[in-house]
């Protein structure tokens, strides 16, 4: 498969995928699911930065 690295890992608990962008992008779940999957970690965050204000979503697997 590759070698991963998250945007952010919280406390071997959480990973954290930042995302800058304008317009909402279905893609993006679906890399943070399939990160969780093959991490086997529960947790994962979205976080975009890329509007007026922060967004995020959270994602148990």
């Amino acid at each position: 498969m590759g070698n991963y690295a998250a945007d952010l890992l919280v406390d071997d608990k959480v990973i954290v995928e930042l995302k800058v962008a304008k317009k909402y992008n279905s893609k993006d779940e679906a890399q943070l699911l399939n990160e969780l999957k093959a991490s086997e970690m529960e947790v994962g965050l979205l976080i975009n930065f890329g509007r007026d204000k922060v967004e995020f979503k959270r994602f148990i697997y």
